[in-house]
């Protein structure tokens, strides 16, 4: 037999658009339509209502809805009395916005209520029906519908005013294309769905292949069955010669898919939070909809933030998801406040993200969440495992991974290890989506890509449209269930996260083990990108550590209340911001905007509780004290504690010399040229230079910045090629201890304030910077006369070594990096810590002097990555002024780079008019190299006081931990502070704790109060 999978393919297709899909629908009847235009910012239901005699007549086919609008259509009619005799159809409204066919949860969106305000179901672009209840006759309903603009234009990456509210402008931009009641023929719809899966799956299939020619045929012989001019009347003798072949098993070694309902919705990105809220509610009422049609579906949702919104403006709805959680079909996954970036929130901040996360759904649902859900965020930190673990989680699931531009991950199914040891199973989907609509395509890629074939067979596949939210729909669960067992497919089965987790344990026992950092070699500029953003949240992460702090000691000590409201929202307004499109500057202006007023309260409120804990704790007087949240001593004042400063000891000169200037101390002695660059760095205590013969330090280097695609997201290795170092200066103004040089270029100036303090051996370099770029990318370039084969970066609760080098394509791939506070390159015996306030990318790496015959070893060159400026999404990032701070710290180990990363970030506070009495610590750590991170009041309210601390320097450590106040037991817990049976506690004595810790371990201690 002869024939052309090409043109029966053909033919399916267009049979298909022009006569089963217009067949879906028997009969339909126009609704009466009428709207009001809300006039600004979106209302609630209830607000609404008291609107309802100010709504106008509408009709299909008329503008409506300016950019980021909000328009209630309020439709009634009545249900044709014939559609009751129709045994298979049924009623449903039928809504197109105007739909343009862009990605779902990208455009115009609406939710439908009913008039009392219950909501029933969104409608979206792939998800336009909303089917009635049986036996309605009467229909009056109201469809909240946001007119939200397309700001991808459809991924050109071109600047676009629709990021922010202020430009978007005030005409419509959506047409209403349909708005009508239609009588659903429940078996054309099944036979569109037969269709969808035998298309797709004939699609995967060798042409070679009997399977592939056993579906043509039947896909022909169906064709030849329907009459186009009676669709209804014959598709179900397609359907009948169509069940043939979706009636053939799959085989025994096929792989098997576990389906798991999933809607990502990022917490905010192109669309503010407040419309987050409202996707929330569209999507997770889409959900419940289709687990009371499908009671063997299960969706699972992380995020507690978005439950949290639910439950705020949602109570209703709230209510029916948590019904939902109790029968299993509604999982909430992740035990985080949302997704967050995991490369740059703070060790205490990822912390929280679990403590709050898990402890919302424990008090709301009763659930202990086990899985690590975090398929979008851009790489994780090494330290991830361990906090993970330590918040209770078994499992972690990604799919970001499989963007990397160089390296395939060779793992899907894994043990992943952390920088203490710690391991977590750990599972990327080898379907490389967490948006599946689980068609042939999808589950043939899954299947293929899978790396574990011979020792694993089962993956998981995230199947529901995502980003933009909307979920999984009833044709998605049509596409699942027609692939449960058929031959030539995956096997799929409607799962949880749980059941795959538990399948995938059970049958990979010993998986093979990835150790350190999952790297994504891709959007390597959100590093960088919207500055105020990053030292917004680097600022909110240490004022809360020092809020808590003084707060906890003001109620031991003084018996003041603690502010746990006022602390919780705070935290709660953080890591909502740390949210992997917010913290990392690739969301539109309207959010970045609201993040740096989000900051700005969250400093006044926080600075408010720094002192009324310090006036409780000092009491008045005419005295000054000086306080140290740090916990390293600083300047005389212990760690943790308050004192009286001592004035410095030793002295700094700045005089000119010969074209230049020289700043020494007795420590370092530093030489500047009459550019403004240094040209030596100087360890006096030893005699060693540290600036590589012919080099400068200091040097700010201007590159194009223009990525392939991403803009905000990308940073791509040919700006590299494109470098103009910024070596003329406008002025250099010293005075003692230091130099003031401005600079000028392109449409910015900048000005760096240099200090060398009385007897350090850092140099402090501010900088201020009025920036006017576009598309550049600004960083700080210091060689230094070091050769080392990796350099140290710190990361949460320690830090990480990535090589200098470029041996491999791991390797050179790695070309822009992330580190918190510090970075550190040395020799065995010698070392410089480079640390800031604010700046998160950096690029280390090997350099040769211009003209150098290679006698001489070469050195390595650190480079902060200061500031972008890309135009897509926000086109006005990171435009204006900016202070970012940077200190230069000469013969410094791993200790002394912990140290100076505590000091660039929490200085020391000074505050007038109180008594001149020393404030004790709350506690002492006898080992420098253990960190107290973070020490609060606990979450129960009981008044024990919780200390975080970890290892910082990668060795082990044994030492004690003394409580300044009386304490009646002292114990670990986890990281929500749950008391854990434990061998890290040797000894108790009173109110110290002996503790043993492997390198970088995370300890919580509860010291218990009576």
């Amino acid at each position: 037999m002869h024939f052309s999978t090409t043109q029966i393919q053909q033919r399916v297709e267009r049979f298909r658009q022009e006569r089963i899909l217009p067949a879906l629908h028997l009969s339909t009847t126009p609704l009466s339509i009428s709207m009001w235009e809300v006039p600004d910012e979106p209302v609630p239901f209830a607000e609404m209502r008291a609107h309802l005699d100010e709504f106008e007549a509408f009709d299909v086919g008329r503008l409506w809805g300016r950019p980021w609008g909000t328009v209630w259509f309020r439709v009634t009619g009545e249900v044709p009395a014939s559609w009751a005799d129709v045994s298979d159809g049924s009623a449903e409204l039928v809504v197109d916005l105007g739909y343009t066919g862009a990605q779902s949860g990208f455009e115009a969106e609406g939710t439908v209520y009913t008039l009392d305000g219950r909501i029933v179901k969104a409608v979206e672009p792939f998800n336009k029906s909303v089917p009635l209840a049986t036996g309605t006759t009467t229909v009056d309903l109201l469809i909240e519908a946001a007119s939200n603009p397309n700001v991808t234009g459809d991924w050109s990456f071109a600047p676009t005013p629709y990021g922010d509210k202020a430009t978007a402008g005030r005409d419509a931009i959506y047409r209403l294309a349909r708005l009508e009641l239609g009588l659903l023929d429940q078996t054309v719809w099944e036979l569109e769905q037969d269709l969808r899966t035998l298309v797709g799956l004939a699609a995967q299939l060798p042409e070679t292949s009997q399977r592939q020619a056993e579906i043509m045929v039947a896909l022909d012989r169906a064709i030849d069955a329907i009459d186009p001019e009676d669709v209804r009347g014959t598709a179900h003798v397609a359907r009948d010669i169509l069940a043939v072949a979706l009636a053939k098993p799959a085989s025994a070694s096929a792989h098997h898919l576990h389906a798991v309902g999933h809607a990502h919705i990022d917490s905010a990105w192109l669309w503010p939070t407040r419309e987050t809220v409202r996707k929330v509610a569209r999507t997770f009422s889409n959900v419940c909809d289709l687990i009371d049609e499908n009671p063997d579906f299960v969706f699972a949702a992380s995020s507690a933030q978005q439950y949290a919104w639910l439950k705020e403006f949602y109570p209703e709805l709230f209510e029916r998801v948590r019904e939902r959680v109790a029968s299993g079909n509604f999982v909430p996954v992740g035990g985080m406040w949302v997704e967050s970036d995991t490369n740059l929130p703070g060790g205490e901040a990822l912390a929280r993200q679990f403590v709050e996360g898990k402890a919302f759904f424990l008090e709301e649902f009763g659930v202990d969440t086990e899985e690590v859900w975090l398929p979008d965020s851009f790489g994780y930190s090494a330290a991830l495992p361990q906090i993970a673990i330590a918040a209770g989680a078994r499992w972690f699931l990604t799919q970001k991974i499989s963007w990397n531009e160089t390296n395939v991950m060779p793992h899907h199914t894994f043990h992943w290890e952390g920088i203490d040891g710690s391991q977590i199973f750990t599972h990327f989907p080898p379907v490389d989506l967490y948006n599946s609509d689980l068609s042939g395509e999808d589950l043939a890629r899954a299947e293929r890509q899978y790396a574990e074939k011979g020792r694993g067979t089962t993956s998981l596949v995230p199947f529901g449209y995502g980003d933009g939210g909307g979920g999984p729909t009833r044709e998605m669960i049509a596409a699942a269930k027609r692939a449960e067992s058929l031959e030539g497919s995956p096997t799929v089965e409607l799962s949880s996260p749980r059941r795959f987790f538990e399948a995938a344990e059970a049958e990979y026992p010993q998986p093979p083990v990835w150790s350190g950092e999952l790297y994504l070699e891709f959007h390597r500029g959100t590093y960088t990108s919207q500055a105020r953003t990053k030292r917004g949240n680097r600022r909110s992460e240490h004022l809360l550590r020092e809020a808590e702090l003084w707060a906890t000691a003001a109620n031991v000590r003084a018996g003041v209340e603690y502010p746990v409201e006022a602390l919780q929202q705070a935290w709660h307004t953080v890591l909502l911001q740390q949210f992997h499109d917010v913290l990392p500057g690739t969301s539109i202006a309207w959010v970045h905007q609201e993040a740096e007023r989000n900051y700005a309260q969250i400093s006044e409120v926080l600075e408010q509780i720094i002192r009324s804990s310090v006036e409780a704790l000092a009491g008045e007087g005419d005295h000054e004290l000086t306080l140290n949240a740090s916990p390293f001593a600083v300047d005389g004042i212990p760690a943790l504690a308050g004192g009286v400063l001592a004035p410095p000891s030793g002295s700094t000169v700045t005089r000119p010399e010969g074209d230049g200037w020289v700043l020494e101390n007795g420590v370092v002695r530093v030489e500047v040229n009459a550019n403004g660059l240094i040209t030596s760095l100087r360890d006096l205590r030893i005699d060693r230079e540290l600036v590589p013969a012919g080099s400068v330090a200091n040097l700010l280097q201007l590159h194009r910045d223009t990525p392939n695609k991403w803009d905000a997201w990308d940073i791509d290795d040919h700006y590299r090629r494109n470098t103009v170092e910024l070596t003329e200066v406008d002025s250099i103004e010293a005075w003692e201890g230091s130099l003031r040089i401005a600079r000028s270029f392109g449409s910015s100036t900048i000005v760096q304030t240099l200090v060398l303090a009385p007897g350090s051996s850092t140099v402090d370099i501010e900088n201020v910077i009025d920036w006017h770029e576009r598309q550049k990318l600004l960083k700080l370039a210091f060689p230094l006369d070091l050769h080392t084969d990796r350099a140290a970066s710190e990361i949460q609760f320690g830090h990480v070594y990535r090589p200098t080098h470029a041996n491999t394509s791991w390797d050179v791939a790695r070309f822009e990096t992330s580190a918190h506070r510090w970075v550190h390159v040395g020799e065995r015996d010698y070392g410089v810590v480079i640390a800031n306030d604010s700046t998160y990318g950096h690029d280390i790496g090997r350099t040769r002097p211009s003209g150098d015959t290679g006698r001489r070893a070469s050195a390595t060159t650190v480079r902060l990555s200061l500031l972008r400026a890309p135009t897509f999404p926000d086109p006005a990032a990171d435009q204006g002024t900016h202070t970012l701070n940077v200190s230069v710290g000469l013969g410094a180990d791993i200790r002394a780079a912990v140290e100076a990363g505590y000091r660039r970030n929490l200085p020391l506070r000074t505050f007038s008019g109180v008594s001149g009495a020393p404030l004790q610590p709350l506690v002492v750590v006898a080992d420098q190299a253990v960190v107290v991170e973070a020490v609060k009041l606990a979450r129960d309210g009981s008044g024990d006081v919780i200390v975080r601390l970890y290892e910082s320097t990668g060795s082990r450590a044994r030492t004690s931990v003394t409580a300044g106040f009386d304490v009646t037991g002292i114990s670990e817990t986890d990281l929500l502070e749950r008391v854990l049976p434990t061998d890290a506690l040797v000894e108790t004595e009173g109110a110290t704790a002996h503790i043993e810790l492997r390198p970088f371990q995370l300890l919580t201690l509860r010291f218990a109060r009576a």
